[in-house]
C-alpha cells in the first residue's frame, strides 16, 4: 500500500533539520516503504522544485553519518512534492486534499499527517481535517502525529485530546516525544527485560535511590519569549524527564507491543504519590541563571526557572521508599542526558577501617543517553598494596565502540513507527494527562507569589548552591560529572 506524508508546517526549522533528513537516511538504507510520497503544506510559496532545492542543503548538512551524495538526493528527491496553502482556509485545506487523491491516483493509502507547526494551530488543523472528511480509514489509515507540547496545563491538555478525540480515534494518534526515539532510550527496555543479571536487584532493596538528569550547555538564547511564558518544568519536565522515569521504574509488559508497553508505563505514573501545594516546596529546588534576564524577549523581573530538581516517590511494591531526583537545566556545566541507579551500601562495610566515607562509594549503574550513548557500571576493586583500600572503577559499554557505523537519529525510527502503525513508543492520551498532573502542582508552587527569589547561579555550574544542600540534606549527592563515555 502507498504511503502519504502530510507535513504541516513544512518550510520551519523542525521539517528541514529533522523530519526530511531522517526521511532521506530511511531511504538510503533502504527502510522507508516503497511508493512514499511526503507533501509539504505551508503559507509560503513555492514549487515542488524551489521546496526540493531549499531541502537539499539542509539534508546534506543534517542527515548525519556518510555524506549524503548527489546521487542521493536524486533518488530521494522525486517523493517530495508542495503545495502552498493556509491552514485557516478551507478551500486551502480541500486543495491540498485533491492534490493527495491525484498524487496517490485514486488508491487506497495509508497517510500520516504530521503537525510540525506551533501549538496554537493543532486544534484548526484538526478542525479542518475532519470537516473534509481527511481522517476517515475508508481509503487507508490515518494517522496524526503531534509533537511537543501536548498542552500546557493538565486543563489545556485534556481540552485538546477531547478536541483531537472529535476527528480522531486515539488509535490514530501519536504524539512524539523524541526522546523516545533514542537507540540508549530503548536499550534500557533491552538492559532491563532481555538479561537476568540485573532484574534481581532492580529493585528497593538494593537500590537506594534514581537521578534523571538532562543537562543542557546552551542557554535560552532566541527562545527567550516562548521559554520565558514555559519555565524548565513545562520545557523538560512533563515531557521528557518523565517518560525517562516510567521506562526506568515500568513493570515488564506481557508483550512487546503499545497496549502492553504504554499500560505499564501509565502504571508508573498512577503510583507517584501526589503533591499538594502544601507539600511540593519541599520537594523541589528551582533556579535562574545568571544573565537570563538580559536574553531578548525576557521579562527584566522573571522569576521563570531555567534549572529544577524535584523528587517524587513512587507508591509501589518495586519502589516503594527509593526517591526518584529528576534534574534539568540550561547553561550547566555541559551536554548530558543520564540516568543513574544509585545502590545501597553494603549491610556492613567491613574495609571501613581502611577507606574514608568517600572513598565508601556505593555501587552506580550510569545509563548515558547522549551525547555518547552508552552504560557504566561503577564498582569497587581492591587498590595494589597493602590494606584494602579500595577504588571505585568501571566497566562500561559504549554503542560508538561496540556498532559500526552511525545510529539512526531519534526522528528515524520514530518516523517508521508512525507508518507501520507501531504506537509503542508514543504517548498515550491518559499518559499526557496524568503526566501534566503530576508537574502542575509544582508549576503552581514555583509561580506563587508566596515563593521566597529564585536563587541563581553562574552559567556553567550544576545549578544553584541550594540544590547541593538539597541533596545533603536527604543524605545523597548529585551525580555530577560531564559524560562518563565519550
Amino acid at each position: 500500500m502507498p504511503h502519504t506524508i502530510v507535513i504541516f508546517g513544512a518550510s520551519g526549522d523542525l521539517t528541514s533539520r529533522k523530519l526530511i533528513p531522517a526521511l532521506a537516511n530511511l531511504m538510503r538504507n533502504g527502510l522507508l516503504p516503497e511508493e512514499t510520497t511526503i507533501v509539504g503544506f505551508s503559507r509560503t510559496l513555492m514549487t515542488d522544485e524551489a521546496w526540493r532545492d531549499s531541502l537539499q542543503a539542509t539534508t546534506e548538512a543534517h542527515a548525519g553519518g556518510q555524506p549524503f551524495t548527489a546521487t542521493d538526493w536524486e533518488a530521494f528527491a522525486p517523493s517530495i512534492h508542495y503545495q502552498p496553502g493556509d491552514i485557516g482556509k478551507a478551500e486551502d485545506l480541500a486543495r491540498l486534499q485533491d492534490r493527495l487523491q491525484a498524487l496517490e491516483g485514486g488508491r487506497a493509502a495509508t497517510r500520516v499527517y504530521y503537525l510540525a507547526t506551533a501549538p496554537q494551530f493543532y486544534a484548526p488543523v484538526v478542525s479542518a481535517l475532519g470537516n473534509l472528511g481527511m481522517a476517515s480509514e475508508d481509503a487507508g489509515p490515518r494517522r496524526l502525529v503531534i509533537e511537543k507540547p501536548f498542552g500546557t496545563n493538565l486543563e489545556t491538555a485534556r481540552a485538546l485530546n477531547s478536541h483531537i478525540h472529535t476527528v480522531f480515534n486515539e488509535s490514530q494518534v501519536y504524539r512524539i516525544d523524541h526522546y523516545l526515539g533514542k537507540e540508549s532510550v530503548q536499550n534500557i527496555l533491552a538492559l532491563r527485560f532481555a538479561n537476568t543479571i540485573f532484574e534481581p536487584v532492580w529493585n528497593r532493596r538494593y537500590i537506594d535511590h534514581i537521578q534523571i538528569t538532562v543537562a543542557e550547555e546552551v542557554a535560552v538564547g532566541r527562545r527567550g519569549s516562548y521559554y520565558d511564558s514555559a519555565g524548565v518544568l513545562r520545557d523538560m519536565f512533563q515531557n521528557h524527564l518523565l517518560q525517562l522515569l516510567m521506562v526506568t521504574a515500568m513493570e515488564a509488559p506481557v508483550r512487546f507491543n503499545a497496549d502492553a508497553v504504554r499500560n505499564e508505563k501509565v502504571k508508573v505514573l498512577d503510583a507517584i504519590r501526589p503533591l499538594d501545594l502544601g507539600h511540593v516546596a519541599d520537594a523541589g529546588i528551582r533556579g535562574q541563571y545568571a544573565g537570563y534576564t538580559a536574553e531578548p524577549g525576557v521579562a527584566a523581573e522573571s522569576q521563570t526557572a531555567t534549572f529544577g530538581a524535584i523528587r517524587l516517590e513512587v507508591d509501589n511494591w518495586r519502589w516503594q521508599g527509593v526517591p526518584f531526583y529528576l534534574r534539568s537545566g540550561k547553561a550547566m556545566s555541559c551536554r548530558t542526558t543520564q540516568i543513574v541507579i544509585g545502590f545501597r551500601q553494603p549491610p556492613l562495610e567491613l574495609f571501613a577501617a581502611d577507606n574514608s566515607r568517600s572513598q565508601r562509594e556505593a555501587n552506580r549503574l550510569v545509563i548515558q543517553i547522549q551525547p555518547a550513548e552508552g552504560i557504566q557500571l561503577h564498582f569497587h576493586t581492591k587498590v595494589p598494596g597493602d590494606g584494602m583500600r579500595l577504588r571505585l572503577t568501571d566497566l562500561e559499554f559504549s554503542y560508538s565502540r561496540e556498532f559500526a557505523g552511525r545510529l539512526p537519529e531519534a526522528y528515524e525510527p520514530l518516523l517508521l513507527d508512525c507508518m507501520t502503525g507501531d504506537a509503542s513508543l508514543f504517548a498515550r492520551a491518559d499518559e499526557v494527562e496524568k503526566s501534566w498532573g503530576i508537574i502542575d502542582p509544582f508549576v503552581r508552587a514555583w509561580q506563587s507569589v508566596d515563593m521566597s527569589p529564585i536563587p541563581t547561579y553562574e552559567p556553567g555550574n550544576w545549578g544553584p548552591p541550594s540544590s547541593t544542600d538539597w541533596m545533603l540534606a536527604q543524605g545523597r549527592s548529585w551525580f555530577d560529572l560531564c559524560p562518563v563515555l565519550s
